[in-house]
């Protein structure tokens, strides 16, 4: 099997070639180990530092942010022949000598897709808040993965951790749409397919003082993945967010209208009181007609489905075509 570890990278000059010859050269059922390195806009000397370190190196000049890059190394790693990939952090926030404990599951087939899990000890596996980690970021992570793990019918601590391995199967299946993150919607994605989800605890290091690349503000964070749960919820159960949405309008408009009505009833009037039913009435529309919209919503979700499905089979003959040319290529280079 073909193991390619890539990680993406903002101006991680410091600490990039320690991740990369972190990386254990031999892993029990991985007979290649390949490195990959995106620098998604990085300033200072990310790129030439992974080149000299042995990576293979994606030198994106302008910052496109996390999901496209994500996407991006995806597609890289595919055109490479990965028979598996594995996704960390150029920050040394994770140990990459873990990284065999990580693919083990997959190379034994148990899994699919292995996300490492920063909110239970390694140890113990007892849940924890990892030292040195905002309080306002952990419940922010927590809410979303309550959220993500409703919506995938599954039970999962920590949704947007960055460290994380695939197979080949499940890198197809990735198909990011959103701008800013693509870890909590890879969640969905892989367990909407159908593969086998494990997670790992993990340690993890939150350095004092340290400013996050990609987290640049912490409302900006939340604000985005409150954004990104609205679009689970719409995307993933269109009809649960519908008919709850329409629910909010239904029960105020059908109270105040009731209320109007039971008036009328009993003066024959229905001053002064007049505008509130006619409110009443429209919030009540309103809400029934989300409800329309859930119900048409839900009928796209199965030819969504059939996209993504053709979308797949897509990549596989693509990407297959490309790693036996690079074979092909290599072996006549030697």
């Amino acid at each position: 099997m073909r193991l390619v570890v890539f990680s993406i990278c903002k101006d991680e000059a410091a600490t990039i070639a320690r991740v990369i010859e972190g990386i254990p050269p031999e892993i029990a059922g991985i007979s290649e180990v390949q490195v990959l390195v995106v620098s998604d806009g990085s300033t200072d000397e990310t790129a030439e530092i992974a080149r000299r370190s042995g990576a293979t190196v994606i030198e994106g000049r302008v910052q496109r942010r996390l999901a496209f890059r994500f996407q991006q190394a995806v597609n890289e790693a595919l055109a490479m022949g990965a028979d598996i990939a594995v996704n960390i952090d150029g920050d040394l926030q994770f140990d990459p000598a873990e990284i065999p404990q990580l693919v083990a599951p997959i190379v034994a087939g148990a899994a699919d897709f292995v996300a490492a899990d920063r909110f239970a000890s390694s140890l113990s596996g007892q849940k924890r808040r990892p030292e040195n980690m905002p309080l306002s970021k952990y419940w922010g992570n927590r809410l979303g993965a309550r959220v993500v793990s409703t919506l995938s019918g599954g039970s999962f601590n920590d949704v947007t951790c960055g460290f994380r391995a695939y197979n080949r199967t499940a890198l197809l299946a990735l198909n990011i749409n959103t701008k800013h993150t693509y870890t909590q919607e890879s969640f969905q994605l892989l367990t909407e397919a159908g593969l086998d989800v494990e997670t790992l605890p993990v340690e993890v290091t939150y350095y004092p003082g340290r400013e996050s690349r990609v987290v640049t503000s912490i409302w900006t964070f939340t604000a985005t993945s409150a954004v990104n749960i609205l679009r689970a919820y719409r995307d993933f159960a269109p009809l649960r967010f519908f008919f709850m949405l329409g629910l909010l309008a239904v029960l105020p408009g059908f109270a105040a209208s009731a209320f109007v009505g039971g008036h009328w009833l009993v003066t024959g009037r229905t001053s002064p009181y007049t505008s509130l039913g006619l409110v009443g009435v429209y919030i009540f529309s309103l809400g029934l007609l989300l409800w329309v919209v859930g119900l048409l919503a839900d009928m796209q979700v199965r030819t969504t489905r059939n996209q993504e499905k053709i979308l797949r089979m897509l990549k596989d003959v693509t990407y297959s075509t490309e790693a036996e040319f690079i074979d092909v290529r290599t072996s006549e280079d030697d």
